[in-house]
């Protein structure tokens, strides 16, 4: 792939950086540069140069406007005689920053911003919209969300799913309420991770999970081995009654958190070493012999630990049925919990939505965008050996049933 080089002196680097102005010039500068080496890589040739690689020639500009959060980039997008070139970085880029630039127009029309969002939304975006060039840059981006919330899933199985919830604020009815984000991921059949689906809702009821695990359902998921998540309130039962047959795994770091948070101060250094031998057991006999140390050492002086612990105890040890490959990856929701993080970024900027939709356009393109990295990228795992140990156990329960 063609190499980018970008020249800039020392006294130009400290004007580009002093100012928002400087910093626009500089990603323009980067962009424009980005293109280049980019249609180079696509018609195999830099330019005028002689090669018997080449695939096309050039056929001068198109200039295209691009806006993110320290202005608008006016970019000159390479062009080839065939048209044969074409580049994915607006359509990837400019879906979440639209997003977000978006979410703050609203805010300012609908009334309900802070000064500092207001400045943020005028420094952005100027302060000519209208509520119709709202409505209309909205339609687009809305369209291709919800394609994408949307989209089937019956072409392949998922036996791995995670689901997480965060809270956000939402305007509705003059007031500001808090609201649920539900996500889903899967890992594939073919050991790809996708985001699944989101879904807001007013808490994290059974009826809530319930309505989100439906969808999930009516979009063709299917083949779900494993259910990976903490202990939300209504998700576990939500979860039996619409993935019967899939193993729950509660998720290690949040039952830690919970255990030492009901575990005296001078207990708890020592509590988060057994608990660390705990979930490094090989099999469930060993992590019941080191459950029965742990109990004997600690009785009577965290005892409330101890009960959260114990009930606990076979959800977080699911994965030990699992081939060893699996089981540090699926232990824990950390998968969910970084996007968490991810949208937590933005969100913090935005403090509270204007409505719904706002709230998951925003949310919505950051997770689509995502998904299609994850989709591009590597495995997240091998799933042969998963494929192996499922067709040795369902030969081994067919075996206990002959003999019975």
């Amino acid at each position: 792939m063609a190499q980018i080089q970008v020249t800039i002196d020392s006294e130009q680097l400290k004007d580009l950086f002093s100012s928002d102005e400087g910093m626009r010039r500089l990603l323009e500068t980067v962009l424009n540069q980005s293109l280049e080496a980019e249609v180079a890589d696509a018609i195999g040739a830099e330019r005028y140069e002689r090669t018997d690689e080449r695939q096309s020639y050039r056929n001068g500009y198109r200039t295209r406007r691009l806006t993110t959060r320290v202005g608008t980039l006016v970019l000159r997008v390479p062009q080839t005689r065939d048209g044969s070139f074409s580049t994915e970085l607006f359509r990837r880029y400019q879906r979440s920053e639209q997003a977000l630039v978006l979410a703050l127009m609203e805010m300012v029309l609908q009334g309900v911003s802070t000064r500092k969002v207001t400045k943020v939304t005028e420094e952005l975006c100027g302060t000519g919209f209208s509520k119709s060039t709202v409505s209309r840059l909205c339609q687009e981006l809305d369209l291709r969300v919800e394609a994408w919330r949307k989209r089937p899933l019956d072409g392949q199985c998922y036996p791995f799913v995670i689901v997480d919830a965060l809270g956000i604020k939402v305007r509705r009815q003059e007031a500001v309420r808090s609201t649920s984000v539900l996500i889903a991921l899967g890992v594939s059949e073919e050991g790809k991770r996708e985001v699944l689906g989101l879904s807001l809702g007013d808490s994290e009821s059974e009826s809530t999970w319930s309505t989100f695990f439906r969808s999930l359902k009516e979009r063709g998921l299917s083949g779900v081995d494993m259910i990976v998540s903490d202990d939300h309130l209504g998700l576990v039962k939500a979860a039996e009654r619409y993935f019967q047959g899939a193993m729950w795994q509660r998720c290690q770091t949040h039952l830690m958190r919970n255990v030492l948070a009901s575990t005296p101060t001078s207990q708890r250094g020592a509590m988060v070493e057994q608990l660390r031998r705990l979930f490094r057991s090989e099999t469930k006999q060993e992590a019941r012999g080191v459950l029965a140390e742990l109990v004997t050492r600690f009785e009577g002086k965290a005892e409330a630990a101890l009960e959260i612990l114990e009930n606990a105890f076979e959800a977080a040890t699911q994965v030990l049925v699992l081939p060893e490959l699996y089981r540090r990856k699926l232990r824990t929701t950390n998968m969910c919990e970084r996007l968490n993080e991810e949208v937590r970024r933005r969100e913090r900027v935005i403090r509270i939505f204007p409505n719904d939709d706002s709230a998951t356009r925003l949310i919505g393109a950051l997770l689509a965008e995502q998904h299609e990295t994850w989709l591009g990228g590597r495995r997240y795992l091998d799933m042969e050996p998963y494929w192996q140990w499922k067709q040795a156990s369902a030969a081994e329960t067919d075996m206990i049933r002959s003999a019975a």
